[in-house]
């Protein structure tokens, strides 16, 4: 219902034409020249006249909002929502612009703690083991009989094992949040569980502490402690005491950790149990790319790593590439993982080594579930399995992708659009008219504006569209574009025209032509006599003459 009851958001910087942080001046240079077009008193006609005044209130309401230092405040944190209820009421008149901004931060806050406490953020994966290895058997028995039994023709892909798990979170208070976990795994025939409560709580804003009692396999007591030690310091240390059948076992976990530069940390950890190791690593990571180095001397494996993992941007994606060779062998890793959905990312590794042999991964991350998938494909190293298991996932990706997600996420796409239009239609029918009748109070302006131009030969917009992305060899999209070529050469001052990084759909004489799409801004214009032409996108800005005008004249 809250949705139904939702109203488009006035942006009266835009309105304005103004940026965010425009000081007095120019707030009261922009109502200046927009209450020269929209005053009622401009106007004899009273048709007219009454369309007039309804722009001009909105002009008038503009101007009081970022003119009074208090209303600025509280419309930049809350919007309009705020100016009619909200904001007012719990904001005392008499405090600072900079203190209401800081009050709303911390109710801000205030209100995501409370959210917080109403969540229990439950996380799962199920993991399921599959051995083909006999799609890549690297011999035949010679004496196998020719005529078999019919069902050994086939190679057999079996599932070896499975493992559950499930967790979820309980905020107590704003400090204390228990958890309770619990798995369930088979392998071969043969199943084991436990179930994990914990207690959290933040002692101080550098630190935290943690107690943890598990059953399962024994009884099983853990305690652990993080602290920030200094700016660029911190430690992390852990001590478990399980029981089983020969008795009491006791392990410990601690991790020293500095960092070295703005990117990169350097981890020292001890580890005492059945499997004891001492381990360096050094972890950089940028916006780009990610890149690690451990180094680990243990009992009874010892091993050095080093990894690389590149950040797509473009396609929201991570490239890794991961090399690791010690006592027990070596091995090479490599993958891809992609987001699919909004909510949902694919994720598919091969690993090369000996004695392991080849393994495939297939991995999805949906929200806080996780579905992993390891294949193991052969157990020596050969040509056919890292071939197949490299390219098949590639070429399967490629089909599902074509043939059922971009279609999927174009139908969504399209039902939001919908939706969201349905939800608002009166009031995009509203702004279309205010539009039309904005464009139609222009008219006398935008006569004048040309003429001042043309006689110093300065900024004349010849045709502007905006609407649908354009292809400049398709104007004719119906209602998805609208002409706006007199209501931009409006906003022409002293033969220059400067749009704000924002959407252009709020300008005076703009509207939105297809609400939810991409829409740009086509801008065919002369400048000194010479024609030019420039497309944006919606939320670019722009600054016409380019400085590249100039220096041509």
């Amino acid at each position: 219902m809250d949705d139904e009851n939702e109203r488009l958001e006035e942006d009266f910087y835009q309105f304005l034409n103004l940026p965010r942080d425009a000081p007095q001046e120019e707030i009261t240079n922009a109502y200046r020249r927009l209450s020269r077009i929209y005053h009622p008193d401009k106007h004899t006609d009273p048709l007219r006249k009454k369309e007039a005044e309804v722009l001009f209130n909105k002009t008038k309401r503009a101007y009081e909002v970022l003119s009074d230092p208090h209303k600025r405040a509280i419309y930049d944190s809350l919007g309009t929502k705020g100016l009619e209820t909200e904001g007012w009421e719990i904001v005392q008149r008499t405090k600072t612009p900079q203190e209401i901004r800081e009050e709303y931060e911390l109710l801000a806050q205030q209100k995501e703690e409370r959210r917080l406490l109403q969540r229990t953020n439950p996380q799962s994966s199920i993991t399921v083991n599959i051995d083909a290895t006999e799609l890549f058997s690297s011999y035949e028995d010679a004496y196998d009989d020719e005529f078999g039994p019919p069902g050994d023709f086939f190679p057999s892909i079996v599932v070896k094992g499975m493992n559950f798990s499930q967790s979820i979170q309980a905020p107590l208070t704003l400090t204390d949040t228990a958890y309770l976990s619990g798995e369930l795994s088979t392998h071969k025939g043969s199943g084991s569980g436990s179930v994990n409560v914990s207690l959290r709580r933040i002692t101080s804003p550098d630190g935290w502490a943690e107690v943890d009692l598990g059953f399962g396999n024994g009884l099983s007591f853990s305690a652990k402690g993080f602290r920030n030690l200094t700016k660029r310091m911190f430690t992390n240390i852990s001590g478990i005491l399980t029981t089983t059948d020969e008795g009491l076992s006791f392990g410990f976990v601690s991790t020293l950790a500095h960092q070295l530069d703005k990117n990169t940390v350097g981890y020292l950890t001890y580890k005492n149990s059945q499997s004891s190791s001492m381990s360096t690593s050094i972890v950089k990571e940028t916006t780009t790319y990610r890149t690690q180095v451990n180094f680990v001397l243990g009992i009874p494996h010892s091993f050095i790593s080093m990894s690389y993992c590149h950040k797509l941007e473009k396609h929201e994606g991570r490239l890794r590439a991961t090399v690791k060779a010690g006592t027990f062998g070596a091995m090479l890793e490599y993958g891809l993982q992609r987001k699919v959905s909004q909510h949902s990312s694919l994720a598919v590794s091969m690993t090369v080594g000996v004695p392991t042999g080849v393994r495939l991964k297939i991995k999805l991350l949906r929200g806080n579930q996780i579905y992993a998938f390891p294949i193991h494909l052969c157990h020596e190293v050969l040509p056919s399995p890292i071939f197949y298991g490299t390219v098949t996932p590639m070429i399967a990706w490629i089909i599902v992708r074509r043939l059922v997600v971009e279609p999927y996420m174009q139908q969504q796409k399209v039902k939001d659009i919908e939706r969201h239009r349905a939800m608002h239609h009166a009031q995009m029918l509203a702004r279309r008219r205010e539009a039309e009748i904005s464009i139609d109070l222009m008219k006398e302006t935008f006569r004048r504006n040309v003429e001042d131009e043309e006689n110093k030969k300065g900024l004349i917009i010849t045709k502007s569209i905006y609407g649908r992305w354009l292809d400049l060899s398709h104007r004719d999209l119906g209602d998805a574009i609208t002409d706006v070529t007199i209501p931009l050469q409006c906003l022409v001052r002293d033969s220059k025209l400067i749009l704000q990084e924002a959407s252009k759909c709020q300008l005076p004489g703009f509207y939105d032509p297809c609400m939810g799409e991409d829409k740009s801004l086509y801008v065919q214009y002369s400048f000194h006599g010479v024609p030019h032409e420039v497309t944006i996108q919606d939320t670019d800005p722009l600054r016409i003459p380019k400085q590249s005008h100039r220096k041509q004249l």
